[in-house]
C-alpha cells in the first residue's frame, strides 16, 4: 500500500499508469470473489482506497 506523500511525489503520466493497474487488479479481485477463490478479501478495500488516493492526486495536479 503506498502512502499518500509516495503517491503524489510521481508525476501524471506514472499515476495514470498506477491507476490503470489498481484498475485492472479490483477487476480480478471482484472476480476472484464472484467465483469463490479470493484468499484475501480485505485486499478489496486496500485497492478501493489506493484508488481514490491516486484519483486524488491527479485532480490535484489537474488543478495546480
Amino acid at each position: 500500500m503506498a502512502k499518500a506523500k509516495e503517491i503524489n511525489e510521481l508525476t501524471k503520466d506514472e499515476l495514470n499508469v498506477r491507476l490503470r493497474d489498481l484498475k485492472q487488479e479490483a477487476l480480478n479481485l471482484r472476480l476472484q470473489q464472484v467465483t469463490g477463490q479470493l484468499t484475501n478479501s480485505a485486499r478489496i478495500r486496500t485497492v478501493r482506497r489506493e484508488t481514490a488516493r491516486v484519483m486524488t492526486a491527479l485532480t490535484a495536479k489537474a488543478l495546480a
